[in-house]
C-alpha cells in the first residue's frame, strides 16, 4: 500500500475528478487498516505488566511528592520498590525510619502532653477545663498514627497501584494516555502551603490562646501538618478522579460520533466499571484514617465554638484574643472538613454524568441490536454503580456529610450550653 504523502504527490494536478473518488476511497481503506493496527497493538498490552504500568502511570508521577512528604512525617511508609508497583513492607527501611521518627515524637508528646495533662489537673471551673482540652485534643492524632497510618499502609499501595493498571486500560481503549493538567504544579504550591499553614496556626494560637507556649509547638507541628497533608492527599486523589472522569467523557462522546459498535460501547463500559471501582477503593482503603479525622474535626469544632460562645456569653462582644483564638481554630477545622466532603461531592458528580448523556444522546434507532443491548448494559452499569465514596459503609462522604455535621456539633453545643447555664455562678468579689 502506499503511504498517504507519497500518494498525494502522485496524484496532484494529474488525475480526474472520477479517478480522485476512486483514490479517496481506497484512502479510507488504508486508514481504517492504520486503525485496527494500532488497536491491536494497544491490545496486547497487560496491565499485569510491571514495566508497562511504570509507562503509563502519569498520576504517580505526579504526586509522587505528596507520597514522599508523607514517608518524611513517618504517617504512610510505602515504596516504589519496583516498576508500577506500590508495596509495604514491616521490614522495608521506610517503616524502620518511620518507627524511629515516631519514637523520637512521642518523646517530645509525651513530655508536652504531661505539662497540658497537669495544668488540665489543676483546674477546677468547667469553662476553662473545656478549654484546656482542647491543647490534649490536637495531641491525640500522633497516637494513632500506627492505626490509622501503618495499618493501613498495605491496602493504601494496592489503592496506588491499581492507578497504573487504570491508566494502562485507558490508554488500551482510548488510544489516548490518561493526562492530569497541572496536578504536579498544584502539588507543589499544596505541600508548601500545608506547611506554611503549620506554622501559621500555631503561631496564631500562642499569640492569641493564653497558656499556649511557643515551645510547645515542636510537639504540635508535625501533628497539624500531617493534618493538613491528609486533606491535601483526599483532594488530590479526588481530583485525579475527577480529571479522568472527564477524560473518559470526552473520549467516549468522540468515539461514538465516529463509529457507534457494540464493541465499542463494551469496552468503554469495562473502562467506566473500572474507574467506578477505582473510587470505591479509595472509600475502602482510607477508611480507617478518615473516619478518625472526621470525628476528629467534629470535637475540635464543637469545644472551640462552645469556647468561644461562653466568652460572649460571660463578658460580651468584646472579642478578647481567646475568643479569637478560639474562633481560628474552629474555623481551621471547618475549612479542612469543608474541603473534605466538597471534592468528593464534586468528583462523585462527574463519574457517571458525561457518559450518561453520551448513552442519553445515541439514537438506538440507527444502530444495530448487538448495539442497543450494550447500550442498555451500561446504562443499567451506571444504576447499579452509583458513584459515592463511603467509608466501608461508616459514612457516605459528600455535602450531606457536612449537614449532618452541623446539626450533630449544634445539639452538643445546646447541651453544653444549658449545662453551663445550670451551673452555679460563682459570687463576684467588689
Amino acid at each position: 500500500m502506499i503511504p498517504d504523502h507519497l500518494f498525494d504527490e502522485g496524484i496532484n494536478n494529474s488525475l480526474l475528478q472520477k479517478d480522485m473518488e476512486c483514490v479517496k476511497k481506497h484512502r479510507d481503506v488504508y486508514q481504517k487498516s492504520q486503525k485496527d493496527y494500532e488497536r491491536e497493538q494497544r491490545n496486547m498490552l497487560s496491565s499485569q505488566d510491571s514495566d508497562t504500568c511504570e509507562i503509563h502511570d502519569q498520576f504517580y508521577r505526579d504526586h509522587k511528592l505528596l507520597l514522599v512528604l508523607f514517608r518524611a512525617l513517618a504517617v504512610m511508609p510505602i515504596t516504589r520498590s519496583r516498576p508500577g508497583t506500590i508495596t509495604f513492607s514491616w521490614r522495608s527501611r521506610a517503616t524502620a525510619y518511620a518507627i524511629c521518627f515516631y519514637i523520637i515524637a512521642t518523646v517530645v508528646v509525651l513530655f508536652v502532653g504531661y505539662e497540658r495533662v497537669m495544668i488540665l489537673r489543676s483546674i477546677r471551673k468547667f469553662d476553662d477545663y473545656i478549654y484546656a482540652v482542647i491543647f490534649v485534643a490536637f495531641l491525640v492524632p500522633h497516637f494513632w498514627i500506627p492505626f490509622v497510618g501503618w495499618g493501613v499502609a498495605n491496602q493504601v499501595a494496592i489503592y496506588k497501584t491499581s492507578w497504573g493498571k487504570f491508566q494502562v486500560r485507558y490508554y488500551r481503549v482510548t488510544g489516548e494516555n490518561l493526562q492530569f493538567p497541572n496536578l504536579k504544579t498544584s502539588i507543589v504550591i499544596i505541600s508548601v502551603g500545608c506547611l506554611l499553614l503549620a506554622v501559621c496556626f500555631l503561631l496564631s494560637l500562642v499569640a492569641l490562646l493564653e497558656g499556649f507556649l511557643l515551645r510547645h509547638t515542636a510537639a504540635y507541628f508535625h501533628i497539624i501538618t500531617m493534618i493538613n497533608m491528609n486533606c491535601a492527599l483526599w483532594y488530590i486523589n479526588c481530583r485525579g478522579i475527577k480529571t479522568a472522569s472527564q477524560s473518559l467523557s470526552e473520549c467516549f462522546r468522540r468515539d461514538v460520533n465516529i463509529e457507534c459498535t457494540a464493541h465499542l460501547i463494551s469496552s468503554y463500559r469495562f473502562l467506566w466499571l473500572n474507574l467506578s471501582e477505582l473510587l470505591q477503593s479509595l472509600g475502602n482503603a482510607y477508611a480507617r484514617t478518615y473516619s478518625t479525622y472526621c470525628l476528629f474535626m467534629f470535637f475540635n469544632i464543637t469545644i472551640a465554638i462552645y469556647g468561644a460562645l461562653s466568652e460572649i456569653v460571660d463578658h460580651g462582644f468584646g472579642f478578647t484574643f481567646k475568643e479569637m483564638g478560639l474562633f481560628v481554630d474552629a474555623a481551621y477545622c471547618s475549612t479542612l472538613l469543608f474541603i473534605f466532603a466538597d471534592c468528593s461531592h464534586k468528583s462523585t458528580l462527574k463519574v457517571a454524568a458525561g457518559v450518561q448523556d453520551t448513552l442519553l444522546s445515541i439514537d438506538v434507532l440507527s444502530v444495530d441490536r448487538p448495539t442497543q443491548k450494550e447500550i442498555d448494559h451500561f446504562i443499567q452499569a451506571i444504576e447499579m454503580n452509583p458513584a459515592v465514596v463511603s467509608l466501608k459503609g461508616y459514612a457516605d462522604v459528600n455535602r450531606e456529610l457536612l449537614t449532618s455535621a452541623v446539626s450533630m456539633i449544634a445539639i452538643y453545643l445546646i447541651v453544653l450550653l444549658q449545662f453551663k447555664i445550670s451551673l452555679p455562678k460563682e459570687p463576684q468579689i467588689q
